[in-house]
């Protein structure tokens, strides 16, 4: 540490001088003490300061972004950590993937109901699972007529999808969830 600047938060946390060449100074100012706190917490300076060494100097800045929001998430989910989170968008993906297979099968529908009649579309009557509209006259069509149009990938999503898939991403709970995590996850980084 130069002469007449304030230690890092390391130094401060830990009670010590701040040296020229502290590891934890350029990563951990000391205007955010609170960065260093939660990831000595959780992880420990020690080997923070290992970690921190054994990477080249361009790494160790997105190390230490890494390290505070495992910390973070680790606090607030002392089970899961990070990987709870993770675990919950990756269904989320799934989800999303699953309803926009649907849509494709909807649209494909739609579009072969007008090849014939040359009409527009009619505002829908019916639903598949109460989940996506569907044409009225779609019934008309065999399974084999929309599913040869369907792409392999729509495919796989909405065969994939099982009774349980839907009754846990169409709750009311999994919206105020996905609310929740996005408010966690923007904090998180802070």
């Amino acid at each position: 540490m130069a002469p007449g600047h304030s230690p890092c938060a390391s130094c401060k946390l830990l009670r010590r001088r701040c040296a020229k060449d502290c590891i934890f100074a350029p990563y951990f100012p000391s205007n955010e003490p609170h960065k260093f706190a939660i990831v000595h917490k959780v992880f420990g300076a020690s080997n923070v300061s290992k970690m921190l060494q054994e990477l080249h100097v361009h790494q160790r800045g997105d190390a230490v972004s890494s390290l505070v929001y495992e910390a973070n998430a680790r606090l607030r989910d002392p089970v899961y950590g990070c990987v709870g989170a993770i675990s919950y968008l990756q269904k989320e993906v799934s989800q999303l993937q699953m309803q926009l297979a649907m849509a494709h099968a909807e649209i494909l529908c739609i579009q072969m109901q007008q090849e014939p009649l040359g009409l527009a579309p009619t505002p829908a009557a019916s639903s598949i699972n109460g989940l996506v509209p569907v044409h009225p006259t779609c019934a008309g069509f065999s399974t084999e007529d929309i599913l040869s149009r369907v792409s392999s990938d729509d495919m796989s999503h909405l065969h994939n999808i099982t009774d349980h898939d839907h009754d846990q991403y169409f709750t009311s709970n999994s919206v105020i969830q996905y609310d929740n995590l996005k408010r966690e996850s923007s904090s998180l980084w802070t």
